[in-house]
């Protein structure tokens, strides 16, 4: 079953796994060229906000959903956090792509997974 109910040590787990993935986006931005990372950084930050998605349905709905249907995981989002499922669909949306696609994310793309990856991050804080 994809539903996971609370369990110890989840939650700061899920947190952990999202401030990685999270830091090692923004270093990554900050030392690389534009073009010399881009798939790496949207890949890094779909994982981010994944965690961070794991994260907000801890924290509100006691449990968390892991499944490999990327549209029930936006559902059960909507759920806890109606403003942040649209996100989540940005981020899985460019997930195949960005990590076992042949082309290369395009500049616009890294802005809207960086952009999604803060949104979330930020209601998992708030959570």
């Amino acid at each position: 079953m994809p539903r996971i109910d609370r369990e110890p040590g989840v939650l700061e787990g899920r947190t952990t796994k999202m401030m990685q993935f999270l830091e090692a986006t923004e270093i990554i931005l900050a030392l690389a060229d534009d073009d010399e990372l881009r798939d790496a950084v949207v890949t890094l930050a779909v994982h981010a906000g994944i965690a961070a998605s794991d994260v907000i349905w801890l924290r509100r709905l006691d449990y968390y959903w892991q499944s490999g249907n990327h549209h029930e995981a936006i559902e059960h989002l909507r759920r806890a956090d109606a403003a942040s499922a649209g996100h989540l669909s940005t981020l899985l949306s460019l997930k195949t792509r960005a990590g076992y696609g042949h082309d290369t994310m395009s500049s616009r793309n890294v802005a809207r997974s960086v952009r999604a990856m803060q949104h979330l991050a930020g209601a998992a804080r708030a959570a």
